[in-house]
């Protein structure tokens, strides 16, 4: 693989890293700073899930400076957005500079979450694009697991550690705005911009084996971007396809999982788990979390999309099941019980729905409304997101671990019967065709 490709693609891959660490890293932090900063329940939830709300504006509004900037500008200003959280949230003294920082990585995290995969697609030839992009997704599984292990190495500093545990992240922060400036724009926004010799040049440092070719492929797809201004996705004909989208985005988040990346040493401890303990145990749901998205990675062109899901919505019932029994009485599974479950939970939702939910949506929606579309089922995701981390800490004080986990649990019934009888499977069929079977005159 050409050098110059490869550093790109790392680089512009951080920006999922530190996606993926920002998200995970509050897991570390929430009984200490429900102390200092005197949180009740409801302000926990609050502290959690203002840095998600951020993420809904930011990849909203990411779009339009995205086109004038440029990619490579954008992914820069989320460095210095993910930096300058850092350190806001490492010297916090009062309970609203935590909050305005961890807002502003949130923002950081919306705008990586649609930047850093968009730039990798648009530097990299075709035959390796869907590899180059899943290093982005893989960074962000990377990213969690580095949140989870640094915040089980820093628990002992003291009462100041959720500081250095929020800190730490300025460093590679800092390190992927300085890389930055050492790769390429993309070509495709050169081309965007008129700037079309740049763009050549850039396509023969990463290796573009027929720049020509590469340059009239560009073309062609801004060709048909710009004719989707005319095509609203709101139209009677794309229902089913919006359905399926937004019921996917839904029942992955009404799966907990976000629950358990956010609040896992919550959890554990609330299971009878000692704090150092609970901060290990959480490595183990982001080993895990890691090892089966690599397995999926794998399986997914062989098995299909919704074989996946189906196995998924199987194990992760059961699993939620159990750890919900657990909490009902403890002396069922013995005290190791919902470690157990959690993990064996979060290994089935990395095969299944952390696998497919974004290949799925990149997929379903026809040509002239696909962004519109992605941008449709990544809202309805980050909203999900955000309200369940609002409400898990008073939902889990008020119903007790017990119900919220089956409640969970329950929720993978009507999931399973909406991928086998309605979800439509993606694998091995053209563009064109899903085109045919989704809309509907």
């Amino acid at each position: 693989m050409n050098r110059n490709l490869l550093f790109a693609t790392v680089v512009s891959a951080l920006g999922s890293f530190l996606f993926g660490f920002d998200t995970a890293v509050i897991s570390g932090t929430t009984k200490f700073i429900t102390d200092y900063f005197q949180l009740t329940n409801a302000s926990l939830g609050f502290t959690v899930s203002i840095a998600l709300w951020g993420t809904v504006i930011g990849a909203i509004a990411v779009g339009k400076p995205g086109d004038i900037l440029g990619r490579k500008k954008l992914l820069s200003i989320c460095g210095v957005l993910y930096f300058f959280s850092a350190l806001g949230c490492a010297f916090a003294t009062g309970w609203h500079t935590l909050l305005i920082s961890r807002f502003a990585g949130g923002l950081a995290i919306g705008a990586a979450s649609v930047m850093a995969p968009m730039y990798i697609a648009e530097i990299s030839p075709a035959r390796l694009r869907g590899r180059l992009v899943a290093v982005a997704q893989f960074n962000i599984v990377l990213g969690i697991l580095v949140a989870f292990f640094s915040n089980y190495l820093l628990v002992g500093l003291g009462a100041d550690n959720w500081r250095w545990m929020f800190g730490v992240m300025a460093i590679p922060a800092a390190l992927f705005f300085l890389l930055l400036f050492f790769v390429p724009e993309s070509p495709r926004w050169l081309v965007k911009k008129s700037r079309e010799a740049e763009a050549q040049e850039v396509l023969e440092k990463v290796g573009a084996e027929n720049v020509p070719a590469e340059m009239t492929e560009i073309v062609n797809s801004l060709k048909e971007e710009a004719g989707e201004g005319a095509t609203k996705l709101l139209q009677k004909k794309y229902r089913f396809v919006i359905m399926c989208a937004v019921l996917l985005a839904v029942f992955n988040q009404l799966s907990g999982i976000n629950v358990i990346m956010y609040y896992a040493p919550m959890i554990f401890e609330k299971a009878g788990a000692s704090t150092n303990a609970a901060m290990l145990e959480a490595v183990a749901v982001g080993v895990t979390n890691m090892l089966f998205t690599i397995i999926a990675m794998f399986f997914i062109d062989k098995f299909g999309r919704k074989t996946l899901l189906l196995i998924g919505a199987v194990g992760m019932f059961l699993s939620l099941a159990g750890a919900a029994f657990h909490y009902y009485d403890e002396t069922l599974f013995g005290s190791t019980g919902v470690v157990v479950f959690i993990v064996g939970f979060i290994a089935f939702f990395a095969f299944s729905q952390g696998a497919v939910i974004w290949v799925f949506l990149s997929e379903i929606f026809p040509n002239k409304v696909r962004s519109k579309g992605q941008a449709l089922g990544s809202f309805t995701h980050w909203i999900m997101n955000a309200i369940i981390g609002l409400v898990f800490p008073v939902a889990l004080a008020g119903f007790g671990g017990g119900n919220v986990f089956m409640f969970f649990a329950v929720m993978m019934i009507p999931f399973f019967f909406f991928v086998w009888k309605v979800m439509p499977e993606t694998k091995g069929r053209s563009l064109e065709e899903l085109e045919r079977i989704v809309v509907t005159e």
